[in-house]
Parts: C-alpha cells; sequence; structure tokens
C-alpha cells in the first residue's frame, strides 16, 4: 500500500502534496486526513519549502469530501474542530498554498480547495457542497462571502448542484484555468510568479489580504502597516530597488 498522501519538494522551492487515494476519489478517510495533517506540519516547517500546490492524484477526482460509510460507523454528528485539516483554520500555516484540482472537489473536497489561498483548476474539474444532499451540514463554507457574490452563494449552497470549472472561474473561485493534462504545470506556473518575489514582501502582501477579510477599512490598513514593517526594514527592500537600477535580478535573501 503506497502513502495516502504523498509530500514531494522541489528543488525550486515548491512541495507539490498529493492526495493518494485515487481509488477512494481521494476521499477524507482516517489515514488521508492524518497523511495531510502530517504533510502540512511538514510544509510548514521545511525550510526550504516557500510554497505548496494540494491536488489529488488520478484525472477523476481532485477530494470527494468525508467517507460517508465512516461517519455511518462511528455516529458521527457535530465533527470534531480538528476532523479535517484546513490550512490557516486549524493548520497554523505562514506560507502560500494553491490548490489544483482535477477531477471532483465535493463537500470536504471543496473545503480545502477553498481554503488554500489560490486555485487553479483543470476544465474538467467540478466544485459542488452537496452536504444537503445528504443531511449533513457546511458552516465551514462561511469565508465564501469573501470570495463569491451571495446569491451565487446561496444557490451553491442550497441546491447542492456541481458547478463547472469554467463557472467557478466565472464566479471568482477559480483563479486559472488548465487543460487536464496542462493542470500542474500552469499550478506550478503561478507558483513560480509568487516565488519570483521577495520573500518578506510574499508574506506581508498575503497577511495583508487575509487582514482585510477580517476587518473593517480603517483597523485593516493600520493592521497592514504593521506587518509591512519588517519588509520595509529589511535587506531586500534595498536589493529590490538597486537590482531594478542595475537591470539586473535581484538576489532576495529573506531577511
Amino acid at each position: 500500500m503506497t502513502d495516502p498522501v504523498l509530500y514531494e519538494l522541489r528543488e525550486d522551492g515548491i512541495a507539490v502534496i498529493t492526495l493518494n487515494r485515487p481509488e477512494q476519489r481521494n476521499a477524507l478517510g482516517r489515514e488521508v486526513r492524518e497523511g495531510l495533517y502530517a504533510a502540512w506540519e511538514r510544509f510548514e516547517q521545511d525550510a526550504g519549502a516557500r510554497i505548496a500546490i494540494l491536488t489529488g492524484a488520478g484525472e477523476k477526482s481532485f477530494c470527494a469530501g468525508g467517507d460517508l460509510k465512516e461517519m455511518v460507523e462511528t455516529g458521527m454528528s457535530v465533527p470534531a474542530r480538528d476532523f479535517i485539516p484546513v490550512p490557516y483554520d486549524n493548520m497554523e500555516l505562514s506560507k502560500p498554498t494553491i490548490a489544483a484540482v482535477n477531477g471532483f472537489a465535493f463537500a470536504g473536497g471543496w473545503l480545502i480547495a477553498q481554503a488554500c489561498d489560490l486555485c487553479v483548476a483543470s476544465t474538467s474539474a467540478r466544485f459542488a457542497i452537496t452536504e444537503v444532499k445528504v443531511g449533513r451540514g457546511s458552516p465551514w463554507a462561511a469565508p465564501l462571502i469573501h470570495m463569491i457574490p451571495q446569491r451565487i452563494f446561496m444557490e451553491i449552497v442550497l441546491t447542492g448542484k456541481p458547478v463547472t470549472a469554467q463557472r467557478a472561474y466565472e464566479i471568482g473561485l477559480v483563479n486559472r484555468l488548465a487543460e487536464p493534462e496542462a493542470l500542474m504545470a500552469t499550478a506550478l506556473e503561478l507558483a513560480r510568479e509568487i516565488l519570483e518575489g521577495a520573500p518578506l514582501s510574499v508574506k506581508a502582501a498575503r497577511e495583508t489580504v487575509m487582514l482585510s477579510t477580517e476587518m473593517g477599512r480603517g483597523a485593516a490598513l493600520q493592521a497592514a502597516r504593521a506587518a509591512h514593517e519588517l519588509t520595509y526594514n529589511s535587506d531586500d527592500a534595498q536589493e529590490g530597488p538597486r537590482a531594478f537600477a542595475e537591470k539586473r535580478k535581484p538576489e532576495w535573501k529573506g531577511r
């Protein structure tokens, strides 16, 4: 039996995390959940990892969500807060993440794609919050109000019907679309574009986006200024303008 979740750190600082149970549509059974917790923790602690791409093995499914059979067997009512590892929620991550969605991203699959900072989707991907179809709940969907319009959000959670990758792109859930065979190449391209930026600037920029979803305008501006203080006072803040003036590529040190 191969590992339920794979972790690969590339030489360019991109960590690729792969749900590896394609025969089970990469559903979030116990072993996959445990493997995903370990992979996210490894990513956060890995000094060489600067950005992560989360994807699913196979072409049919990114992640089909929770294991309904397991829920029946355990008589699950309200899921424990740590039932599924969710980046930036019950998993403390300080680095950017990208979901590369191939195939179905239903229920918990939508959740873990939604939790990543950015999303690239195969044109054959499908997204759905199907909980109303099986009598379960989707409180985790609340942050969607910062990503997509209210009326569309309402329809998605009330009907449980899937939306196509094209529709997900149109409503702002997905950043980029790719043909199935080009999905990972497109996700890697996006990751490399982010890695071209100064590490401290990228970190502060990400924090600013998240702060803006939590606060009013004035409070967010004040918090964002504080988040950028380290960036402005860093060596890289001098290296960037210097490299531009000298017409060369900057050499970031992350300090």
